[in-house]
């Protein structure tokens, strides 16, 4: 099963693939044409492109922390032999049918870039398409697709020159078609269609483009993404508070994913993006299983007696518990628990990434959703430590010790208050349990993980309006602009201990 694994991608220094060219209609702009200048490229233009395969290329700048690469795989069969099929049936191929309308997004109706393509969608007499959009320059590119940096060609009139950026992601379906890949490009599309969370990605168009190319328009995110954070972190580690706070919006995500159905399976921080306002957004859904769900409310009685008997209870109403303080010993109230878990998705196939697969894909054999709670402890024991539990020499030592290897903690450190500690341990040893149906959350789903005591204080309810740990720096250049042209600027947090600002950088993966 190991030697099944594909080959990680050479290391920096050798030629790298030339990316294909931009569709037609959406050529990247010439020295005559209007651009970015290159002081507000200059943070950007030296970083590396993608997260995920700057793992590799940085791997001599940075200390071993894990493997040198942690690409996510894909050893399904029944995909690459539904995708080879495809693949040689396009000799004549049809064209395909206009994506249909996309569906609001209430979470994000009073932001001024969805207003930016609501206002472009009114005002065409046509869909969006790729003459809406006008390409900046290249910022990432892939296993599936490569990413440019884009705005609204409409929007050159806007107030004060303002231009809302966006991310668009263009795939070459004849490319992905030669690498067996067709039908992980169709499910990351059809899964960012339904999406609707502030912790997931906002899809604001959807569009193919002559001859052979599917776009895809997404947030920018100017802040990187927690992997590179991580190493400009002391002792490239996050505080126990940071750690809790980006593990909490995690676990949002994935509690809606899984109440819609989806096992996430590539769950790693390099997939956890950072936007302007410091909040974080879930990406690339390529390895994601589309299952189904049926969430419900369940009722206990809680009250002084029923705390005492579950102390790790805690509570994620929007109100604070002082208002319910008054008479607390004479009465019982009934807390409805929301509960969404996809127990009925299993799959076999051999995907991942190998430092995050759980015991059960390293074994090869089936596995369903409880994989997530799985690479959520690796993702929080990564966090805290500044490394993965069960990294090896190389891949197949990885495996090894997911599937044999007991979990090891390093000693006790800096890294917050004794009970804090003790808390964030036995999190991460229950959802490091290698037995799939002990492991924390494989009954309850988030509704389990949220009531350990690592969470208590917590207001999941409000965590979207909490000041995120790291905030990107603000500048005068347009690329750190994700919210609003006028944003008053936001200074770096105080998490940061040099006095070096941390400007944002164009580094994304939408992978």
């Amino acid at each position: 099963m190991v030697a099944a694994v594909r080959a990680a991608p050479a290391l920096a220094g050798k030629q790298q693939p030339v990316s294909p060219p931009p569709p037609t209609g959406l050529a990247v702009p010439a020295a005559g044409d209007e651009r970015l200048s290159d002081a507000e490229t200059a943070s950007t233009t030296t970083a590396a492109p993608n997260s995920s395969l700057s793992s590799a290329s940085s791997a001599g700048s940075l200390p071993r922390c894990s493997s040198l690469s942690r690409l996510s795989f894909d050893c399904s069969p029944s995909a690459a032999l539904s995708s080879s099929f495809a693949a040689t049936t396009t000799c004549s191929p049809l064209p395909p049918p206009p994506p249909p309308p996309l569906p609001p997004r209430p979470h994000r109706s009073g932001d001024a870039a969805w207003a930016a393509i609501r206002s472009a969608s009114t005002s065409a007499a046509s869909p969006l398409g790729p003459r809406d959009f006008k390409l900046l320059r290249r910022v990432g590119g892939g296993d599936i697709g490569t990413v440019y940096l884009c705005r609204l060609r409409s929007s050159s009139s806007a107030a004060g020159g303002c231009h809302q950026l966006y991310a668009m992601k263009v795939v070459d379906r004849r490319v992905v078609a030669r690498k067996k890949k067709l039908e992980r490009a169709a499910a990351e599309k059809r899964i960012l269609r339904c999406l609707d969370h502030p912790f997931l990605p906002t899809l604001f168009a959807d569009f193919d483009a002559p001859p052979h190319f599917s776009c895809v328009v997404m947030e920018f995110c100017p802040g990187g993404d927690l992997h590179s954070l991580r190493h400009r972190m002391p002792s490239r580690r996050f505080p126990l508070p940071s750690a809790r706070f980006y593990a909490a919006e995690v676990l949002l995500a994935l509690e809606y994913l899984h109440m819609m159905g989806i096992v996430y399976r590539d769950l790693k921080p390099e997939n956890v993006l950072i936007r302007g306002d410091g909040h974080i957004m879930l990406t690339d859904f390529d390895l994601s299983l589309q299952s189904t769900s049926s969430p419900s409310l369940e009722t206990t009685t809680s009250g002084d007696d029923a705390n005492s008997d579950n102390p790790s209870l805690t509570s994620v109403s929007c109100f604070p518990d002082h208002l319910f303080r008054l008479n607390r010993r004479h009465r019982r109230r009934q807390d409805a628990t929301f509960v969404a878990e996809p127990v009925s998705a299993r799959s076999c196939s051999f995907v991942g990434t190998h430092e995050y697969v759980a015991p059960e894909v390293a074994r090869g054999g089936a596995h369903g959703a409880a994989v997530d709670w799985w690479a959520l402890g690796v993702f929080l024991y990564e966090l805290i430590h500044g490394r993965t539990p069960f990294a090896g020499a190389d891949n197949e030592a990885t495996l090894r010790n997911i599937a044999r290897r007991p979990l090891a903690f390093p000693p006790p450190g800096s890294c917050g208050g004794a009970d804090d500690a003790a808390a964030a341990r036995d999190l991460i040893a229950r959802l490091l349990d290698k037995d799939p149906d002990r492991r924390l959350g494989s009954r309850r789903g988030a509704a389990d993980v949220k009531a350990h005591p690592f969470f208590k204080g917590l207001n999941f309810a409000l965590l979207r309006s909490s000041r995120p740990p790291v905030v990107p720096g603000a500048s005068s250049s347009p690329l750190l602009r994700s919210q609003s042209c006028h944003a008053a600027p936001t200074k770096a947090a105080a998490v940061v201990p040099h006095k070096k600002t941390t400007a944002a950088d164009g580094r994304f993966d939408f992978f």
